[in-house]
């Protein structure tokens, strides 16, 4: 499984708040909560994001309420997968759960930049910044994750198991 995209990168810290803000979330739509994603940190995020872009943050990513509709809404916004230093807990697990691609690796957090355009293998874990050619290495996920992610989410990586 790859992905690859130009990157929008963010610091320590974002919490969920700022990932969908509460007054939006009056919607179970994913598309509609994809409309507001970032948008009090960042106003530009949705008319710059573009399907298969590649988020990248640094330390504590996801912090804050255990609402599943952050990574919901970064994931139905475009963006393939997040690479952070850390992650909060609760939003790693929401994330797994519906098949949203993130990975820990703190010297790529810190050397990608904004715009920098990157091929993730996540096979392997090989994260390649093809902007200055260097790469970096994250804990690959296991297959059954890697299973689950492409079935996007635990409830279909379940369900094609039982029908299997």
């Amino acid at each position: 499984m790859k992905a690859n995209g130009k990157v929008l990168k963010y610091g320590d810290n974002v919490d969920t708040d700022v990932i969908i803000p509460a007054r939006y979330l009056n919607s179970f739509d994913a598309q509609e909560l994809a409309k507001h994603a970032m948008a009090d940190i960042d106003p530009t995020f949705v008319d710059r994001v573009e399907k298969g872009d590649i988020m990248v943050a640094g330390k504590n990513f996801g912090c804050g309420s255990s609402r599943e509709h952050a990574p919901l809404a970064l994931k139905t916004s475009g963006v393939s997968c997040v690479i952070a230093e850390s992650f909060a807990r609760i939003f790693y697990r929401n994330s797994i759960n519906i098949g949203f691609a993130i990975l820990e690796c703190e010297e790529a957090a810190k050397d990608i930049d904004e715009g920098n355009k990157v091929e993730i293998d996540f096979d392997k874990g090989i994260i390649h910044n093809i902007t200055k050619d260097k790469f970096y290495q994250a804990q690959p996920f296991p297959e059954f994750l890697q299973k689950m992610i492409k079935e996007n989410g635990l409830v279909n990586y379940v369900n094609n198991k039982k029908e299997g």
